[in-house]
């Protein structure tokens, strides 16, 4: 009997159907439809749906007119949530709207008309982090745990899955006990409708979706264990089995509890606010610090005080894998020619003004290392620079 202790590790994803991840998408689908019209509108919107209910709140100080009620309901029907037996309908969903503009206290510290000069929209804490441990330079589990349900979503869509519906949960653990690391275990739940016997569902699932994913991935699979729709049944899901809020799924939309968060929540907030922006660039110096290979491993951490521009401090920590000295990395950060922490510098700088950053392609499936999107805070633009430095 083998009895070595392993080291495991293990990450989740939800998929765009999950209630946290509707009002996600709702809330940054707001943020979108305030970025086309007015591209300083200052937005911090939050959603909470239940049943066949949604309530819109937050604060906006915007000069576009929009109809919040028509773009959570095109959102729900994009999804996939066309039926009350699904768990959500969107022609028949009742949407209560609750939105004020943002307190003149805090636009005292923020507000401009434009790039310049903008002050940090709240205090705190934000981290970024990349490894070499995948092209995409993040952790493997929480990279396979979205890949899982990303594929499975976009099979539903296209028709190849016509049992599924849009609620699905993924979770996956790497055992790191050796020097090459394998998969140990594979959880995934997906919502279906009455019809489908569960052993037939569960044969599919790890034919079409889960094996293609992992042997998308250089890792070892073989020993792995699996537990496809655990409970045996799953057919009640969405909003009707649970109730979601915005930013209630941090970890997932970061790195999956690999690396720290600071607490604070991105969906529904405009660039002013750092602990949305600030993660982004934190993310992107760490995974241009990694690329350029000067450490195998960097985690970020930047803080803030309301009002401020500047950082009130910057900490980076290599985990003993930097090839050059701590101190000329920790330079490289505080270098504004390099990277440029102040909002307007991180707003200017990946263009989250603009109206082409569509902020609702990031509300599922991670924001970081998307390798189905462009993102702008995800390139590797400085990396000859850093090998010059």
């Amino acid at each position: 009997m083998n009895n070595q202790v392993k080291n495991l590790f293990t990450s989740e994803s939800v998929s765009e159907g999950h209630p946290d991840k509707i009002c996600d998408r709702i809330s940054d689908a707001i943020l979108d439809a305030c970025l086309e019209k007015d591209e300083y509108s200052r937005t911090a919107v939050e959603c909470l749906i239940t049943r066949n209910k949604l309530i819109i709140s937050g604060e906006i100080t915007t000069n576009a007119h929009i109809d919040y009620a028509k773009i959570a309901k095109n959102v729900v029907k994009d999804i996939g949530y066309d039926d009350e037996k699904k768990g959500l309908d969107y022609k028949t969903m009742e949407v209560e709207t609750y939105i004020s503009k943002q307190s003149s206290d805090i636009a005292l510290g923020v507000d401009s008309n434009k790039e310049k000069d903008i002050g940090a929209g709240d205090q705190g804490i934000m981290f970024g982090y990349a490894t070499d441990e995948t092209e995409n330079y993040m952790p493997l589990a929480i990279s396979i745990a979205h890949k899982l349900v990303r594929v499975a979503t976009n099979k539903r869509k296209e028709g190849l899955l016509t049992f599924a519906r849009p609620d699905m949960k993924s979770q996956v653990t790497i055992d790191y006990t050796s020097d090459k690391s394998k998969v140990n275990a594979v959880v995934f739940s997906m919502q279906h409708d009455e019809e489908i016997e569960i052993e037939r569902l569960r044969d599919i699932v790890k034919r079409e979706v889960i094996v293609p994913v992992l042997d998308s991935f250089d890792i070892d699979y073989k020993d792995a264990e699996y537990y496809i729709n655990p409970t045996g049944r799953f057919t009640i899901g969405g909003p009707k089995a649970d109730t979601g809020l915005t930013g209630r799924k941090l970890i997932v939309d970061t790195y999956g509890g690999y690396a720290p968060h600071g607490g604070g929540a991105f969906s529904g907030k405009d660039a002013t606010k750092v602990d949305r922006s600030a993660c982004y660039m934190a993310r992107y110096a760490a995974k241009n610090i990694v690329a350029a290979k000067l450490a195998k491993k960097c985690l970020i951490q930047v803080s803030y005080a309301i009002g401020i521009s500047d950082p009130v401090s910057i900490n980076v920590n290599t985990f003993g894998t930097e090839t050059i000295s701590h101190d000329k990395i920790l330079a490289m950060l505080l270098d504004k020619n390099i990277f440029d922490f102040t909002p307007s510098g991180i707003i200017k700088n990946f263009s989250l003004f603009k109206p082409s950053f569509k902020y609702q392609d990031l509300a599922s499936y991670g924001h970081f290392g998307r390798p189905d999107l462009d993102l702008p805070y995800e390139k590797l633009d400085k990396v000859e620079l850093l090998k010059k430095y």
